[in-house]
């Protein structure tokens, strides 16, 4: 996710460097996996009251095994700005719509843990600003615009428990963006939402360490 979105195929017991390296030769142009293995039929097209708006870094653009733009594929009410294309600072000031309560999607120090009670206090709907990258990429956005700076940052700590990941993770809350996206949309619009979205991830995940010849470890796990 914005947080910890460091990109590695691996699993906890450690994967070759060969197949981490390995990259689709013919992907796909959404779902970015080889034609064989696109799960472009499984996303679902979820119309909802809440926003995503990505804040991706241009580097993150050429990362097959991103997940945040897949999100965006599923999310009709969603958009994606870029950050790093040059030398000018990218200005989001009119991201800030009156016609929805913002957050910061970013794990910092003061941020609160976002949970359905959490949510209530709000009347407007909800846009969900999400950084994309690795930690430093992301953590820009948190820090590098001005704009942003009275914007309540937001949290999920959940634990990330699964053996498999589709990049190393430095902490145990460590996860994908498609993930944290899908806990805090559990949070925000229920349990069915983040079912969808989990399950979109899952089939990512699977189809990614299929096409690394990873097979065996799913099947044995």
């Amino acid at each position: 996710m914005a947080a910890n979105n460091g990109l590695k195929a691996t699993t906890t017991s450690g994967a070759s460097k060969a197949s981490r390296k390995r990259k689709p030769k013919d992907p796909c142009n959404v779902c970015y996996l080889n034609q064989n293995l696109c799960i472009c039929k499984v996303i679902p097209t979820l119309d909802l009251r809440t926003k995503i708006s990505l804040i991706i870094h241009a580097k993150e653009l050429k990362r097959t095994t991103n997940t945040g733009r897949l999100a965006l594929e599923a999310l009709t009410n969603s958009e994606m700005r870029i950050r790093g294309l040059g030398r000018d600072a990218l200005d989001l000031s009119d991201l800030l719509s009156l016609q929805y309560d913002t957050l910061l999607f970013f794990p910092c120090a003061d941020a609160v843990e976002l949970t359905p009670v959490f949510i209530q206090q709000f009347s407007k709907p909800i846009q969900l600003i999400v950084p994309d990258g690795n930690w430093r990429q992301a953590s820009k956005v948190h820090t590098r615009h001005p704009e942003l700076k009275d914007i309540p940052r937001v949290m999920i700590s959940t634990p990330n428990t699964s053996q498999f990941h589709l990049r190393a993770e430095s902490t145990s809350e460590g996860m994908a963006t498609l993930q944290a996206i899908a806990y805090a949309m559990g949070a925000i619009e229920g349990l069915a939402v983040q079912n969808q979205l989990l399950e979109l991830y899952n089939a990512k995940l699977q189809a990614t360490l299929v096409g690394r010849g990873q097979l065996g470890a799913i099947l044995q796990s």
